[in-house]
């Protein structure tokens, strides 16, 4: 389909991300030293550069995000980096609904609801409500506790309530970042959620580069590669599949 099915905002949103991203893997950006290298480029003093020459981040953002730095599950936190992005996205479609598979500590729900406006709403999808007691705080801290609406349970069920609910294609954005073997399930539940127009961000698509050659007994890398290449031949969007973080796939609704 044409990418002017879509609006303005979008289409254009997405040939910029697409030039920005092609020139940086050109330039060398964003290239593991192995399949097996972890975070893309996360130590490389290029990446500390873009951090200090682009990262504008909310203060209460930045304290929840040094506070997850510092849990034994840190490393799950998504990029800084990249949070910023899906906020700038947010802000750019003018969005006021969205959904987020996997919250851990609420770092990005707290980065999507502050960039929302005040009658906008996180519907925030978690099975362990520990994690997200360390940044709930930190969302009342910063004005935003209001717009997080945390429910702990299967992530499937609350999407299977929301569409029963009738909010299909009420929602603007969706991140999914949760155990990867249901990836697929929550893509499709979030594609049938999010309006035309809409965003669905896909997290750790290159899952420490072992989608290069999944293992037989590795079910989360098997399950990325598989909805990698489906979201390649899917007609129901435009993708753009970006060397960040561990890499995140942005899907646009058409």
């Amino acid at each position: 389909m044409p990418l002017l099915s879509v609006p303005k905002e979008v289409a254009v949103g997405t040939a910029m991300l697409g030039v920005a991203f092609a020139t940086g893997m050109l330039a060398g950006f964003g290239t593991p030293k192995s399949a097996t290298s972890g975070m893309v480029w996360k130590s490389s003093p290029l990446r500390q550069y873009l951090l200090d020459h682009s990262l504008r981040e909310h203060p209460i953002l930045k304290k929840l995000r040094l506070l997850t730095a510092d849990h034994p599950w840190g490393r799950m936190m998504v990029s800084c980096e990249q949070a910023q992005l899906m906020a700038n996205l947010v802000k750019l479609i003018k969005a006021k609904k969205v959904i987020e598979i996997g919250v851990f500590t609420g770092y990005n729900a707290l980065n999507m609801a502050l960039v929302l406006p005040d009658n906008g709403r996180v519907i925030a999808c978690d099975i362990n409500e520990d994690y997200a007691k360390i940044g709930r705080p930190l969302w009342k801290e910063a004005g935003v506790e209001h717009k997080i609406d945390l429910r702990i349970k299967p992530a499937i069920q609350t999407l299977d309530e929301l569409l029963a609910s009738g909010e299909a294609e009420t929602f603007d954005f969706a991140f999914i970042d949760a155990d990867k073997e249901s990836y697929n399930e929550y893509y499709e539940k979030c594609l049938r959620l999010v309006k035309k127009g809409g965003i669905i961000a896909i997290d750790n698509v290159f899952w420490n580069g072992k989608v290069l050659k999944p293992r037989r007994d590795d079910l989360a890398a098997q399950s990325i590669h598989r909805l990698n290449e489906k979201l390649l031949r899917d007609t129901r969007i435009n993708i753009s599949m970006l060397p960040m973080g561990d890499g995140v796939t942005l899907a646009f609704k058409l």
